[in-house]
């Protein structure tokens, strides 16, 4: 009786440490021969972020992470556009982490092998497809040398991200993801903080925007933190660009001098983007939403469920949620389908709700409004657009999300403290 989980990214470690704490066998496969802090920024949200202090993680995470205060939009002149608290200072019981993805992924897996042991993943085994056997599920595995091999369970949850072979199984029609033209460069620099020394900003519009928050807390000696930067273009349809090369080394050519203009009095953005030593170019993709996730005793999860655009702070922390209702589920249904059936009726359609308005109605297209309306130039943001319209498209998007201050304050705890599985 044992959860397969096919994936080792913070999905699926996430997964592996709620199984641990209560109580329920489980197995990892990840496709790659080492587990490496890959990747850049990221932002985590007091709904999730309270799954892992529920896991104990409170202090793991504060050593490597900055409590976001607050989420502010500008021009691309540099005027101010609106700035929200975030975490404890908006009023959330819990706060906003701004982290390095690997290192959150590497904490993840440090503190899971600590408490689990080393034998509880296999590192260079890819799933290559799924069977639903009578009480059960086989999981088929490839090795790095092209051995092949089968491994049995009682549900196979898939956290093997955007590109799935569990999903295309599922949905073999469904062919490659989407592309919707944005193109991004991340990185990361030294760099003084900035506005409140906690603050992600916002800057420009949907063609033409730069996003950037600081990851660690400012070295008290240089007062120079790890400050994590995205550059979004948008290319016209039909555009030649390799839409399937994932985080492939960038040419700064490509993208810098449009940005080479912002440099504005309290971010040097050329600077921060030239002090880099690392720029990784990203195509924003997604998928469109499944009409299901669940084949038997197979599930999907993260970003193999509901990929989305990477605007609202969701990645990482639907994949966190994910892994926390799924063990709710187990705890109430057993490792069983009904339990596969009672997550996804769950969480699949606030995921696919969330994928369908980041396409279009994201927290970042007043952006878009305040540019069409002015091009980035006023003399007061109220002669553009009212306060009160502001508020309310930032409400609308929580609320779709369920990431309200009300709805996660009052929403008792997905797994109770102490809760252990009966088997």
């Amino acid at each position: 009786m044992t959860v397969l989980i096919n994936g080792g990214g913070i999905a699926g470690l996430a997964l592996a440490l709620t199984c641990h704490q209560i109580g329920v066998p489980f197995k990892v496969f990840e496709a790659t021969p080492e587990i490496k802090p890959m990747g850049v920024g990221i932002n985590v949200q007091p709904t999730a972020v309270r799954e892992l202090f529920d896991l104990g993680l409170e202090d793991k995470l504060s050593a490597i992470g900055v409590r976001t205060r607050e989420y502010g939009l500008y021009s691309k002149h540099g005027l101010h556009i609106w700035t929200e608290a975030r975490g404890t200072d908006a009023g959330y019981d819990w706060p906003q982490f701004s982290v390095h993805r690997g290192k959150l992924l590497i904490m993840l897996y440090e503190t899971l092998l600590e408490r689990a042991g080393p034998d509880c993943i296999e590192t260079g085994w890819r799933a290559t497809g799924f069977s639903n056997v009578e009480g059960g599920a086989v999981l088929h595995l490839q090795g790095q040398d092209g051995e092949t091999r089968e491994e049995a369970g009682s549900v196979i949850i898939a956290a093997d991200g955007i590109h799935s072979a569990i999903r295309a199984q599922m949905a073999p029609d469904e062919g490659p993801a989407k592309w919707g033209g944005n193109i991004l460069w991340r990185g990361t620099a030294l760099g003084k903080p900035y506005k409140s020394g906690a603050s992600m900003v916002l800057i420009g519009y949907t063609g033409l925007r730069f996003v950037s928050y600081p990851i660690s807390e400012a070295d008290p000696e240089t007062g120079l933190a790890t400050i994590n930067w995205i550059a979004n273009l948008k290319f016209a349809d039909g555009a030649d660009f390799s839409k399937e090369d994932w985080n492939r080394q960038a040419n700064l050519d490509d993208f810098l001098p449009q940005f080479e203009h912002f440099n504005l009095d309290w971010i040097d953005i050329p600077g921060l983007i030239e002090a880099s030593d690392e720029v990784l170019e990203y195509p924003m993709v997604d998928r469109d939403p499944l009409p299901r996730w669940t084949d038997g005793r197979v599930t999907l999860m993260g970003d193999a469920a509901h990929p989305a655009y990477p605007v609202g702070s969701n990645g990482a922390g639907s994949a966190i949620l994910d892994a926390r209702r799924l063990g709710a589920a187990f705890l109430s249904h057993g490792l069983t389908q009904v339990a596969l059936e009672a997550y996804e009726a769950d969480m699949r359609p606030v995921t696919n709700a969330v994928t369908l308005m980041n396409r279009v109605a994201g927290p970042d297209t007043i952006l878009d409004v305040v540019e069409a309306r002015s091009g980035g130039k006023f003399e007061h943001i109220n002669d553009v657009i009212p306060q009160a319209e502001l508020a309310a498209h930032a409400d609308k998007y929580k609320s779709t999300a369920g990431t309200s201050v009300a709805d996660t304050n009052a929403r008792p705890r997905t797994i109770p403290e102490g809760a252990r599985f009966a088997g």
